[in-house]
Protein backbone atom coordinates (compact mmCIF):
# COMPACT_ATOMS: atom_id res chain seq x y z
CA UNK A 1 0.00 0.00 0.00
CA UNK A 2 1.63 3.18 -0.79
CA UNK A 3 1.94 5.95 1.50
CA UNK A 4 0.87 9.94 0.05
CA UNK A 5 3.95 12.39 1.27
CA UNK A 6 2.74 14.79 4.07
CA UNK A 7 3.79 18.12 3.57
CA UNK A 8 4.69 20.21 6.74
CA UNK A 9 3.09 23.31 6.59
CA UNK A 10 5.05 26.41 8.13
CA UNK A 11 3.38 29.06 9.34
CA UNK A 12 4.26 32.17 7.64
CA UNK A 13 7.03 34.56 9.26
CA UNK A 14 5.96 37.79 10.54
CA UNK A 15 7.64 40.89 8.77
CA UNK A 16 10.52 42.57 10.59
CA UNK A 17 9.80 46.18 11.39
CA UNK A 18 12.46 47.18 8.26
CA UNK A 19 10.66 44.74 6.19
CA UNK A 20 7.47 46.39 7.06
CA UNK A 21 8.78 49.68 5.87
CA UNK A 22 10.84 48.19 2.56
CA UNK A 23 7.47 47.05 1.33
CA UNK A 24 5.30 49.92 2.84
CA UNK A 25 7.24 52.42 0.31
CA UNK A 26 7.05 50.09 -2.57
CA UNK A 27 3.62 50.89 -2.47
CA UNK A 28 3.79 54.78 -2.77
CA UNK A 29 6.28 53.53 -5.88
CA UNK A 30 3.44 51.29 -7.41
CA UNK A 31 0.22 52.67 -6.76
CA UNK A 32 -1.50 55.85 -5.21
CA UNK A 33 -4.42 53.83 -3.24
CA UNK A 34 -5.32 54.37 0.43
CA UNK A 35 -2.56 52.52 1.86
CA UNK A 36 -4.55 51.42 4.86
CA UNK A 37 -6.14 48.94 2.47
CA UNK A 38 -3.75 48.18 0.40
CA UNK A 39 -1.06 47.57 2.95
CA UNK A 40 -2.34 43.99 4.14
CA UNK A 41 -3.89 42.87 0.71
CA UNK A 42 -0.89 43.62 -1.24
CA UNK A 43 2.53 43.65 0.82
CA UNK A 44 1.19 41.80 4.41
CA UNK A 45 1.59 44.32 6.51
CA UNK A 46 -0.96 44.31 9.21
CA UNK A 47 -3.36 47.47 8.94
CA UNK A 48 -3.15 48.40 12.58
CA UNK A 49 0.71 48.96 12.17
CA UNK A 50 0.41 50.95 8.86
CA UNK A 51 -0.11 53.97 10.40
CA UNK A 52 3.17 53.18 12.75
CA UNK A 53 5.20 52.46 10.23
CA UNK A 54 4.11 55.62 7.56
CA UNK A 55 4.98 57.77 10.43
CA UNK A 56 8.34 56.48 10.69
CA UNK A 57 9.16 56.83 6.56
CA UNK A 58 7.59 60.49 7.46
CA UNK A 59 9.81 61.19 10.14
CA UNK A 60 12.68 59.56 8.20
CA UNK A 61 12.27 61.52 5.50
CA UNK A 62 11.38 58.80 3.14
CA UNK A 63 7.79 60.09 2.59
CA UNK A 64 6.30 63.39 2.42
CA UNK A 65 3.16 64.49 3.49
CA UNK A 66 1.16 67.36 3.89
CA UNK A 67 -2.79 68.44 5.45
CA UNK A 68 -4.69 69.74 2.82
CA UNK A 69 -8.70 70.71 4.95
CA UNK A 70 -9.49 67.59 7.13
CA UNK A 71 -7.55 64.90 4.68
CA UNK A 72 -3.82 64.37 4.73
CA UNK A 73 -1.81 63.31 1.70
CA UNK A 74 1.40 61.42 1.83
CA UNK A 75 3.83 61.01 -1.39
CA UNK A 76 7.15 59.36 -2.45
CA UNK A 77 9.22 59.11 -5.20
CA UNK A 78 11.77 56.39 -6.14
CA UNK A 79 14.23 58.86 -6.91
CA UNK A 80 13.91 60.24 -3.39
CA UNK A 81 15.86 57.80 -1.62
CA UNK A 82 19.05 58.04 -3.24
CA UNK A 83 18.80 61.76 -3.29
CA UNK A 84 18.69 61.67 0.02
CA UNK A 85 21.73 59.14 0.14
CA UNK A 86 23.63 61.88 -1.91
CA UNK A 87 22.92 64.54 0.30
CA UNK A 88 23.95 62.36 3.49
CA UNK A 89 27.12 61.43 1.45
CA UNK A 90 28.18 64.97 0.58
CA UNK A 91 27.35 65.83 4.20
CA UNK A 92 29.96 62.97 5.26
CA UNK A 93 32.65 63.81 2.71
CA UNK A 94 32.68 67.75 3.88
CA UNK A 95 32.57 66.46 7.53
CA UNK A 96 35.54 64.14 6.53
CA UNK A 97 37.29 67.10 4.98
CA UNK A 98 36.42 69.30 7.99
CA UNK A 99 38.33 66.26 10.35
CA UNK A 100 41.44 66.10 7.92
CA UNK A 101 42.05 69.61 7.89
CA UNK A 102 41.56 69.81 11.99
CA UNK A 103 44.59 66.90 11.95
CA UNK A 104 46.49 68.67 9.90
CA UNK A 105 46.39 71.59 12.40
CA UNK A 106 46.57 69.71 15.26
CA UNK A 107 49.79 68.06 13.81
CA UNK A 108 51.57 71.05 13.04
CA UNK A 109 50.95 72.53 16.32
CA UNK A 110 52.73 69.57 17.65
CA UNK A 111 55.46 70.13 15.40
CA UNK A 112 55.62 74.04 16.64
CA UNK A 113 55.26 73.30 20.15
CA UNK A 114 57.94 70.47 20.06
CA UNK A 115 60.45 72.47 17.88
CA UNK A 116 59.94 75.18 20.84
CA UNK A 117 60.54 73.02 23.48
CA UNK A 118 63.64 70.70 22.37
CA UNK A 119 64.57 67.96 24.27
CA UNK A 120 67.61 68.95 26.62
CA UNK A 121 68.85 67.75 29.99
CA UNK A 122 68.00 70.90 31.70
CA UNK A 123 64.23 70.56 30.27
CA UNK A 124 64.45 66.32 31.37
CA UNK A 125 65.32 67.27 35.10
CA UNK A 126 62.96 70.49 35.06
CA UNK A 127 60.15 67.70 34.17
CA UNK A 128 61.57 65.14 36.80
CA UNK A 129 61.44 67.95 39.69
CA UNK A 130 57.48 68.66 38.43
CA UNK A 131 56.55 65.20 38.82
CA UNK A 132 58.23 64.75 42.04
CA UNK A 133 56.53 67.61 43.59
CA UNK A 134 52.58 66.54 42.13
CA UNK A 135 53.19 63.70 43.69
CA UNK A 136 54.43 64.73 47.23
CA UNK A 137 51.48 66.92 46.69
CA UNK A 138 49.52 63.85 46.33
CA UNK A 139 50.80 62.30 49.48
CA UNK A 140 50.56 65.36 51.45
CA UNK A 141 46.61 65.61 50.66
CA UNK A 142 46.53 61.71 51.14
CA UNK A 143 47.85 62.46 54.61
CA UNK A 144 45.83 64.87 55.28
CA UNK A 145 42.74 62.91 54.71
CA UNK A 146 43.69 60.44 56.64
CA UNK A 147 44.16 63.01 59.61
CA UNK A 148 40.52 63.28 59.59
CA UNK A 149 38.94 65.47 62.61
CA UNK A 150 42.99 66.90 62.89
CA UNK A 151 42.94 68.41 59.53
CA UNK A 152 44.01 72.04 60.21
CA UNK A 153 41.26 73.57 58.42
CA UNK A 154 38.54 71.68 60.04
CA UNK A 155 40.42 72.41 63.69
CA UNK A 156 40.27 76.57 62.56
CA UNK A 157 36.24 76.12 62.13
CA UNK A 158 35.90 74.29 65.06
CA UNK A 159 38.15 77.19 66.84
CA UNK A 160 36.14 79.83 64.85
CA UNK A 161 32.74 77.76 65.64
CA UNK A 162 33.54 77.44 69.55
CA UNK A 163 34.34 81.70 69.56
CA UNK A 164 31.06 82.62 68.28
CA UNK A 165 29.12 80.39 70.48
CA UNK A 166 31.08 81.97 73.64
CA UNK A 167 30.20 85.37 72.27
CA UNK A 168 26.28 84.60 71.93
CA UNK A 169 26.62 83.33 75.24
CA UNK A 170 28.82 86.43 76.29
CA UNK A 171 25.68 88.51 74.79
CA UNK A 172 22.90 86.45 76.48
CA UNK A 173 24.32 86.71 79.79
CA UNK A 174 24.38 90.05 79.56
CA UNK A 175 21.10 90.26 78.28
CA UNK A 176 19.95 88.34 81.30
CA UNK A 177 21.17 90.58 83.74
CA UNK A 178 20.10 93.55 82.21
CA UNK A 179 16.55 92.35 82.12
CA UNK A 180 16.90 90.90 85.81
CA UNK A 181 17.80 94.26 87.01
CA UNK A 182 15.38 95.88 85.09
CA UNK A 183 12.64 93.70 86.84
CA UNK A 184 13.80 93.93 90.33
CA UNK A 185 13.74 97.18 90.30
CA UNK A 186 10.25 97.89 88.98
CA UNK A 187 9.03 95.24 90.84
CA UNK A 188 11.08 95.03 94.29
CA UNK A 189 11.52 91.66 94.35
CA UNK A 190 14.78 89.78 95.72
CA UNK A 191 16.79 88.71 92.75
CA UNK A 192 17.62 85.70 94.39
CA UNK A 193 14.00 84.71 95.07
CA UNK A 194 13.89 85.17 91.11
CA UNK A 195 17.17 82.92 89.95
CA UNK A 196 15.92 80.21 92.55
CA UNK A 197 12.40 80.35 90.32
CA UNK A 198 14.07 79.88 87.17
CA UNK A 199 16.14 77.22 88.66
CA UNK A 200 19.46 79.90 87.63
CA UNK A 201 22.25 79.02 90.26
CA UNK A 202 25.30 81.32 91.20
CA UNK A 203 27.73 79.65 88.65
CA UNK A 204 25.48 81.02 85.95
CA UNK A 205 27.01 84.03 85.36
CA UNK A 206 30.73 82.52 85.48
CA UNK A 207 31.12 81.74 81.79
CA UNK A 208 35.35 82.87 80.74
Amino acid sequence: MASCPVQSQIAPRGLSAEEKRVKLIEIFHETLKELEKLGPKMKGIVSQSVKEVLQGLVDDGLVQADKIGSSNFFWSFPSQRGAMMQNRLVAVKESQASHRAQLVELRASIESEKAARPDSEERAQALNKLAAAKKEVTDLENELAQCGACDPVKVEEKKRAVMLAKEAAVRWTDNYLLLLSYFTRQTCVDPAEIKKYLGVDDEYEDIC
